[in-house]
C-alpha cells in the first residue's frame, strides 16, 4: 500500500511504477486516496478547467465557489468516507450527427465529475502502464495528431492495405460485467469497485456514458487486449527492424494496416478474424456496412480521426501519402458557422467575428496537419464572404461590398482569425 502522506504527483507516478515494474500486482488500499482532500481538489479544478454545463441539479460553478468551494467537497468527501455517496442520473444531451441520426451525451453533475475524477486520478497511473503503443485516445501527453502521423508513417512505408474498423455504438454496448472483471485484475480494494459499480450503473444496464469523465479510461480499458493482440502480430512476423502490420486505435476509432506485397495476404486475412474474435470476447459488434478493407495501391481511401488518407507520388516521384480533412467534417464546421450568422445576423459585425473566432481556431489548429490547404481556402473564402453579406444586410444594402472593404481590413482592423497556415506531414 502507498503510504498516505506522499503529494498526489509522487502517488501517482509511484503507482504507474509499480504498475509497469509487476504486470501481475494488484493494488489495494486505493480508496483512502480516492477519498484525500488533494485528490478532490485536483478533481475540482480539472472539472473546472473543461467548464461543462450543468447536471441534472442544475447546479453550477458560479453557485458553488459563491457558497464555498471547500464546504462542496468536504461534502463530498464526508459521503465518500461514510459510504453514503451515491451520483445522480445524468443528464442527457443529444448532438446532432449525419443523416438524422444523434449522438447521446450522459452529463454527470458536478459533484459527480468531482468523484469520476478523483476516481480517474487513482486508477489512471494503473492502467496506464499497461496500454500499447499504438493507442492514443484520451491518454496523457498523447494526441490525436500522432496517431494521424503513425497512420501515415505506416502508408509510406508501404503498408497500404487496410482494415478500417467501425464499431457499432461502442459507448453504449460496453457490458459492466466484463469491464469490472478487467479492473478487477488490477485493483484489489473492494470500496473503490463498489464505487465504480455505482458510477457505471448511472448509464443504465450496459454501456459507459459519453461525457462522463472517467469513461475515456474505461473504454481503454475495455479495448487494451484489442491492442495486445495486434502488438503481438507485429513482433510475430517483425524480421530484424522490418514490420509488417500496423494499427492506430483512438478510443473506438481504429486501423489496421497491413503489407501490400501479396505474400502477406495471409497477415491480412489473420488480423481481421482475429479482430472479430477479440471484439466477440467483448460483446462489441461491428459495424458490417462500414468496416471494409481498402487497398490504397487501386488508388481507394480511407478515414480515420477525421481525415481521408490515400497514396499519391511525390514530387521526387516517391510513393507518399495525401492527408486532408473529409468533406464531412468542413460540411460540419460550414454549419456551424452558419448557425452563428444566423442567430446574430442583426448584431454588430465585431460581435460576429468574437463568436466565429474560437470555432475557426480550434478546427483549423486541429486540421493544420497534412495537406489542407485548398480546404483552408475554401473555409476562408466562405467566412469572408459571409462577413460581407451580414455588413450589407445591416446597412441595408445589396450585394457583397467588394469595393468597400478590403481583405487586410477584415484581417488587420476587425480581427478575423487569419492564421490557416499548414504543417506537412513528414515520414
Amino acid at each position: 500500500m502507498i503510504k498516505a502522506s506522499i503529494s498526489l504527483q509522487d502517488l501517482r507516478r509511484e503507482i504507474y511504477l509499480k504498475a509497469k515494474s509487476e504486470k501481475a500486482w494488484r493494488f489495494w488500499g486505493l480508496y483512502v486516496h480516492v477519498c484525500k482532500m488533494e485528490t478532490l481538489q485536483e478533481a475540482y479544478c480539472m472539472a473546472k478547467k473543461n467548464n461543462g454545463a450543468p447536471g441534472v441539479d442544475g447546479v453550477t460553478f458560479e453557485v458553488i465557489e459563491e457558497k464555498g468551494k471547500e464546504a462542496f467537497l468536504e461534502q463530498i468527501r464526508g459521503e465518500l468516507v461514510s459510504g453514503t455517496y451515491r451520483p445522480m442520473l445524468n443528464r442527457r444531451k443529444e448532438i446532432p450527427k449525419e443523416r438524422g441520426k444523434v449522438r447521446v451525451l450522459g452529463i454527470p453533475s458536478i459533484r459527480d465529475r468531482v468523484v469520476q475524477g478523483a476516481l480517474k486520478l487513482i486508477l489512471e497511473p494503473i492502467f496506464e502502464a499497461d496500454f500499447q503503443e499504438g493507442s492514443y485516445g484520451y491518454r496523457p501527453k498523447r494526441r490525436a495528431h500522432e496517431a494521424v502521423n503513425r497512420v501515415a508513417e505506416a502508408v509510406v512505408f508501404n503498408k497500404t492495405r487496410v482494415i478500417d474498423v467501425d464499431l457499432r455504438a461502442y459507448f453504449d454496448n460496453v457490458r459492466h460485467d466484463i469491464l469490472l472483471r478487467k479492473v478487477a485484475q488490477r485493483v484489489n480494494d473492494d470500496r473503490v469497485m463498489r464505487l465504480l459499480k455505482h458510477i457505471l450503473k448511472v448509464s443504465g444496464k450496459r454501456g459507459v456514458p459519453q461525457g462522463g469523465v472517467i469513461s475515456p479510461l474505461l473504454s481503454n480499458i475495455y479495448l487494451n487486449e484489442v491492442d495486445k493482440m495486434l502488438e503481438r502480430a507485429k513482433e510475430v512476423t517483425r524480421q530484424g527492424r522490418y514490420t509488417y502490420i500496423e494499427y492506430a486505435r483512438f478510443a473506438d476509432d481504429i486501423v489496421i494496416l497491413v503489407d501490400g506485397f501479396r505474400k502477406w495476404d495471409w497477415l491480412l486475412q489473420s488480423a481481421h478474424r482475429r479482430l472479430l474474435e477479440e471484439v466477440a470476447k467483448l460483446d462489441v459488434q461491428i459495424n458490417q456496412e462500414k468496416t471494409r478493407i481498402v487497398d490504397l495501391t487501386r488508388d481507394e481511401r480511407f478515414s480515420f480521426l477525421g481525415f481521408d488518407f490515400r497514396r499519391t507520388k511525390t514530387r521526387q516521384g516517391k510513393w507518399g501519402v495525401h492527408i486532408t480533412p473529409r468533406m464531412k467534417a468542413r460540411t460540419a464546421l460550414i454549419r456551424k458557422l452558419k448557425d452563428v450568422f444566423r442567430r446574430y445576423n442583426s448584431q454588430l459585425v465585431d460581435r460576429v467575428i468574437d463568436l466565429l473566432n474560437p470555432v475557426l481556431r480550434g478546427w483549423v489548429n486541429y486540421f493544420r496537419i497534412g495537406h489542407s490547404s485548398r480546404c483552408f481556402g475554401y473555409v476562408r473564402d466562405w467566412v469572408e464572404k459571409k462577413l460581407r453579406r451580414h455588413l450589407m444586410r445591416v446597412r441595408k444594402l445589396h450585394g457583397f461590398g467588394w469595393n468597400r472593404w478590403s481583405r487586410a481590413w477584415f484581417y488587420e482592423t476587425l480581427g478575423l482569425y487569419s492564421d490557416y497556415r499548414v504543417q506537412y506531414f513528414k515520414a
